[in-house]
């Protein structure tokens, strides 16, 4: 007889196995923030950043904003990295090589000889840029595909390019870019982002990472946003997609704070924790509370939870721990629950970073 029920047909055997939570931090303090920020910048230079790439992008700014967070100068090990990579040359033949140059950007307020390798990428990116784009303008990853990763890896540069020079039109395009993705990728329903199309469809997998990298643009435009000229109804519409996907992860999040791979616990991937998204998200939340006011005290707890869940597995060394691989968007959900998680990944040293940051930042704001 077939088996009628929803789960019919589906492959629990990785979910099966998956090993239970840890529990999560009760004591982040100030002071046992900044040592978990320590130990993950200090693993991370161990782990070695060899390329101008995205992972590589999400770890230089993590320091950054760790560095911002705590009212220290820019780090001199991401000064003489920039100045190592510029100095061998920089290759950009894709969106990810975008992702170092934010880093640039914001390092050029104190070291103003990073601004000419950040306009140059900025003019790859306007005149030479070899990405295709799909119906609606959106950059596509690789050709026939839109993903999640590109608002972050190229979207995030851009509106930081043009806060430096303050060109609102470089500010708007990346505005455009979070609308055009989320117009391909966001659930009209749940509100959740999928992590990619494939030749024009839509794949419906809730991946989390994906909602990290969604979810922190989103959040990084709306700061932008704040000190610049912009327009109002792109603002508007980027505060509801933003408004809608953190509630949409608020509902779904489970007590011990971190998402499973697909943050909807699709039957296949339930219980298959991934810390990175956890991470981000949990930042993005903290950061866009006193954003969304009349979602604070959601965005606040939700936020806390996720944090408190993620860096409960920095392991003594620095590393985070249950971290996915790179991933490309899969064609079933299958596909996300036998993704190898168990090594260190640069974009989930820099997504704790960005959790760090984030908590401390926090803090302070609710001491003043």
């Amino acid at each position: 007889m077939r088996d009628s029920t929803p789960d019919s047909g589906a492959d629990l055997t990785s979910a099966r196995q998956a090993p239970p939570p840890l529990p999560p931090l009760a004591d982040l303090s100030a002071a046992r923030l900044a040592e978990i920020g320590d130990r993950l910048v200090a693993r991370t230079w161990r782990l070695g950043m060899p390329s101008w790439f995205w992972g590589e992008g999400v770890c230089l700014l993590g320091m950054l904003r760790l560095a911002r967070a705590r009212r220290l100068p820019v780090p001199v090990e991401v000064v003489d990295w920039l100045r190592h990579q510029h100095e061998r040359g920089i290759d950009v033949g894709h969106v990810n090589n975008l992702a170092p140059g934010t880093a640039a950007v914001l390092a050029a307020a104190e070291y103003p000889e990073f601004a000419d390798p950040a306009l140059r990428l900025g003019e790859w990116f306007n005149e030479t840029c070899s990405s295709t784009r799909a119906f609606n303008g959106a950059l596509e990853h690789w050709p026939g595909g839109v993903w999640a990763d590109t608002t972050f890896m190229a979207g995030v540069f851009l509106g930081h390019l043009g806060a430096y020079r303050r060109d609102p039109e470089l500010l708007a395009a990346f505005g455009d870019q979070l609308l055009a993705h989320a117009e391909i990728l966001q659930h009209p329903e749940l509100g959740l982002f999928a992590h990619g199309s494939h030749r024009g469809e839509t794949l419906w997998n809730f991946w989390g990472r994906g909602n990290a990298w969604c979810a922190l643009s989103l959040v990084e435009f709306l700061e932008l946003a704040a000190t610049a000229i912009v327009d109002d109804a792109q603002v508007h519409r980027i505060t509801a997609a933003l408004t809608r996907q953190l509630i949409a992860l608020a509902q779904r999040q489970p007590a011990h704070g971190v998402w499973s791979v697909l943050v909807d616990d699709q039957p296949e991937n339930a219980g298959i924790l991934e810390t990175s998204a956890a991470a981000g998200i949990g930042a993005a939340m903290l950061r866009a509370a006193p954003l969304i006011p009349e979602h604070t005290e959601t965005f606040t707890t939700a936020g806390w939870r996720a944090i408190r869940g993620a860096l409960a597995y920095v392991d003594a060394e620095g590393g985070l721990t249950r971290v996915s691989a790179g991933t490309v968007p899969q064609l079933i959900p299958f596909g996300y629950s036998v993704i190898r998680d168990d090594r260190p990944q640069l974009w989930g040293q820099g997504l704790a970073m960005h959790a760090v940051a984030a908590a401390l930042e926090n803090l302070a704001q609710a001491r003043t």
